[in-house]
């Protein structure tokens, strides 16, 4: 018996979901779990929701995200083990669905280069690592194309944007991010993020970006608050 068995035996994983013991060939989440996940994929929508975010803010190719977030349910419960419990294995995971929808998807198959929303060096000390890195290698892997985490930092650490009102959310007039790292013209970025509420950070990181010339940028997060 392999360790891993032994421990599983008496340690069994249990869904991210539901906290029931998952079976033979189930990771992170059971099967009933994923079966009840609602699918956004906006980006093959007429009315694409996240796009839509960016309107009139900040030149977007095309953007997307994988889920619907809700306040109580399966997407919740994945994205807080990921962010507050440790389990950066969620990050991966995600990032392995979402790119099994976009490997061949005519809208990235272009893409040169993947940027995760950075996180303050504080907040990333605390947690351990950046929530989304796992995410955009995955990405990065299946478009064939580079990761790299380095072109953005965060200066300032600001609230929790889940803590904040709509209004003081919407706030773009001080960015706390800058750019630290030159792109070459004519590059694809595909900057990507957890979840997007107001799309405040995302616009604030893609102008970042966007001080680099001849450059477009295309968006993915693993959800959308609704």
């Amino acid at each position: 018996m392999w360790i891993s068995d032994f421990i599983n035996l008496f340690f069994p994983e249990v869904c991210m979901g539901c906290d029931r013991s998952l079976t033979t060939g189930e990771q992170i989440i059971c099967t009933t779990c994923r079966s009840e996940i609602p699918m956004a994929l906006t980006h093959l929508d007429k009315d694409d929701k996240v796009k839509e975010l960016f309107f009139a803010r900040v030149n977007v190719e095309t953007a997307t995200s994988l889920f619907y977030y809700e306040k109580i349910g399966v997407v919740q419960q994945l994205i807080h083990h990921l962010k507050y419990r440790g389990h950066e294995e969620v990050s991966s995971f995600l990032g392995k669905w979402m790119a099994a929808e976009l490997q061949n998807d005519p809208a990235f198959q272009d893409i040169d280069l993947v940027i995760p929303v950075p996180v303050h060096p504080k907040r990333r000390a605390k947690r351990g690592y950046n929530q989304v890195d796992g995410f955009g290698k995955e990405l990065a892997a299946a478009l064939g194309s580079r990761f790299r985490e380095s072109v953005l930092i965060k200066k300032r650490n600001t609230i929790n944007q889940a803590q904040l009102g709509q209004v003081k959310r919407s706030d773009e007039t001080q960015s706390p991010y800058d750019l630290v790292e030159k792109i070459e013209p004519g590059t694809h970025v595909l900057l990507v993020d957890d979840v997007i509420t107001t799309g405040t950070t995302l616009a604030l990181c893609a102008k970042e970006l966007h001080k680099n010339p001849d450059i477009k940028i295309s968006i993915v997060t693993m959800a959308i608050s609704v």
